[in-house]
């Protein structure tokens, strides 16, 4: 019995005080929470949107009437190559005078492209209203288009009316011209708002294309040389204007707005409200951390929000 005593005084000994004994002898890691600076420099904005896209055949062209009345003459059949400006039909109405008498109206409906003729259905004695469709002509030509995310919209407010394409798997890269964004019908808008609006451009006739497939379009915003820059991670917005933490010669920070003209998606150029050399926070205080940001070699992202040490 009194081996069993020693053996559970000396258990109790060491779970009650083990411990205690050594705590002080014990060394805990640290890690020294720091802000990350950045001291302003110059350097080349080059605001080049990269997209992956993909080609189609041009949308067809509608056929307007251009007078309410009766289909008198049909000069083509569907399926017929027409040109510009061809005539498709002739149009009659009557119609009544400014001085009360009747009279006969006619016009005659041209082709508003060129291709092919489609859903052409009008036959003599068949009747349209103004506007209505009689046909379309799908022109022998192909787009390429692809989804801009909303919010690299600022990045092309100056509304650039080229891209420069390459087809995966295809010919050399291309420039395509008569660019445009469009924008969803308020029908399509929640659609668009999980994506975004199309930027859209025709192939050149002498590029070989087939409906289907994938390109990487490239929409150059513009480029600024030797200007001065500084990170977006910096920077409480990223269009027009923006803020800044300033970092003052005691330590302190204080809130600057700053203009700002390109950006690359990674840096953006500070027109106004800073100087070459200035030292601001690298990093918004308490902003979220994207995905694919890059983050200096002692920096991590926690619950979202950057960290440094």
């Amino acid at each position: 019995m009194l081996i069993f005593g020693v053996i559970a005084a000396a258990l109790v000994k060491f779970a009650f005080f083990g411990d205690a004994l050594n705590a002080e002898s014990l060394e805990y890691p640290t890690v020294a929470i720091e802000e990350q600076h950045y001291q302003v420099a110059t350097g080349t904005i080059t605001n080049d949107v990269e997209l992956t896209g993909s080609i189609a055949a041009a949308a067809p062209a509608p056929i307007p009437a251009t007078l309410s009345g009766e289909v008198r003459e049909v000069a083509v059949s569907a399926g017929q190559s027409v040109k510009k400006g061809q005539e498709i039909l002739k149009l009659r109405a009557e119609v009544v005078n400014p001085d009360g008498t009747s009279g006969t109206q006619w016009k005659i409906v041209e082709a508003p492209a060129s291709g092919k003729l489609t859903d052409f259905t009008a036959l003599v004695g068949s009747s349209f209203q103004v506007g209505s469709p009689v046909g379309n002509v799908a022109p022998p030509s192909y787009i390429v288009s692809g989804t801009v995310p909303s919010e690299q919209l600022y990045r092309l407010v100056d509304r650039p009316t080229e891209a420069t394409v390459a087809i995966n798997g295809g010919p050399a890269p291309f420039t395509c011209t008569g660019l445009s964004i469009t924008f969803a019908s308020a029908s399509d808008a929640g659609a668009e708002a999980a994506t975004g609006p199309t930027v859209s451009c025709t192939v050149p006739s002498d590029v070989v294309v087939f409906p289907g497939l994938t390109a990487d379009i490239t929409i150059a915003g513009g480029i600024a040389e030797d200007v001065m820059m500084v990170p977006i991670t910096a920077v409480e917005g990223v269009a027009g204007t923006g803020n800044v933490h300033f970092i003052m010669p005691d330590g302190t920070t204080e809130l600057r707005e700053v203009v700002l003209g390109l950006n690359d998606g990674v840096n953006v150029e500070v027109v106004s409200g800073l100087e070459v050399g200035d030292t601001i926070l690298q990093f918004v205080p308490g902003a979220e951390a994207g995905d694919d940001e890059v983050l200096p070699d002692n920096c991590f992202k926690e619950a979202d929000e950057v960290v440094c040490y």
